[in-house]
């Protein structure tokens, strides 16, 4: 299953960094592929949508948004092999999924292009290009770098998957400010959702119906917070760990529970069905956790701590949300 090309000189620089830094080097490095999981990309989007700055959370989200959803669908179009699938002196050193066979394509995942080097390009990117400032410039320039280098040395990308994973994350982020500035998110957010659906008619892996559910749930989320919630923004560290724990665990539990309640209701034959219960379930969770959650603050505000206006918030990035 899956289709392999490459390069020969991938093959190489490939074999020749694994030889070099060894299974040691390999692991050292492994720790940086962290800062492209879908967890740490969570949990920086949460900080910054519920403690830091909703507004530029909501920037951030929109590309983040695109560029989870149409990672997969450019894996499901080419379905490429991972390197060490096809060539014997690549060693796989940490798989996708470390409890299932590693030549296992379906639970594995396609290789073209790298997920991780994309998400880590959207999400530090985009905070260098909001913020502009130096430091988080050389902070997403290194990190990236990082991100991109570990999947190649730990065996489960090649070169070419991590470059044109760098230029999806910077062009999506590009054009989810363009939109922006040209389109009002009351007619872009359906659009956008609406082009991404084109994933449902060839994505067979559970990695698009996952992202397809959070753009649903985000975009919703947006427009229900904005009209019934509209909470300030905070700079207490005290409300900021009641927050970012509360939304954890909300999530979870929310998750958990939706997963097992589909579960039951889903044939073991039915892959349609999964697909469907998949998307729906991401989209009630991120949906609960990002619209309706937020009504709680009201009420952890009044454990203390100085809050920070929308409007104040507002100031600190430029360009209309």
């Amino acid at each position: 299953m899956g289709n392999t090309f490459y390069f020969d000189w991938e093959v190489r620089l490939e074999e020749w960094l694994q030889g070099i830094l060894g299974s040691a080097g390999g692991n050292i490095l492994g720790f940086f592929t962290l800062f492209g999981e879908s967890v740490f990309i969570v949990a920086i989007l949460g900080f910054m949508y519920w403690c830091y700055d909703k507004n530029i959370a909501k920037r951030m989200a929109l590309a983040i948004a695109i560029g989870v959803v149409w990672n997969p669908i450019v894996k499901n179009i080419f379905v490429r092999r991972r390197p060490y699938m096809d060539n014997p002196g690549i060693k796989c050193l940490k798989p996708v999924e470390a409890g299932y066979d590693i030549y296992d394509i379906s639970a594995q995942g396609f290789s073209f292009p790298s997920g991780h080097s994309t998400n880590s390009l959207l999400v530090f990117g985009s905070l260098a290009h909001l913020f502009r400032k130096r430091v988080f410039f050389i902070t997403a320039a290194v990190l990236t770098f990082l991100v991109g280098l570990s999947r190649v040395v730990l065996g489960v990308h090649y070169p070419t998957d991590v470059l044109v994973g760098w230029a999806m994350g910077a062009g999506f982020i590009f054009i989810s400010e363009f939109m922006l500035s040209k389109v009002d998110k009351k007619i872009l957010y359906p659009i956008v959702f609406a082009v991404s659906c084109v994933g449902i008619f060839f994505c067979r892996t559970d990695d698009y119906f996952t992202a397809l559910g959070l753009m649903g749930g985000i975009f919703v989320s947006v427009f229900f917070e904005e009209k019934y919630v509209n909470f300030d923004s905070t700079r207490s560290p005290l409300q900021c760990v009641i927050r970012m724990i509360g939304g954890g665990v909300s999530y979870y539990l929310i998750s958990t529970a939706l997963k097992l309640l589909f579960g039951l209701m889903t044939p073991d034959d039915a892959q349609a069905v999964s697909f469907f219960f998949r998307a729906l379930r991401y989209f009630i969770a991120s949906f609960v956790v990002l619209g309706v959650y937020p009504m709680c603050f009201k009420y952890f505000d009044r454990i203390g701590g100085k809050k920070q206006t929308s409007e104040e918030s507002d100031q600190k990035v430029s360009g209309k949300i």
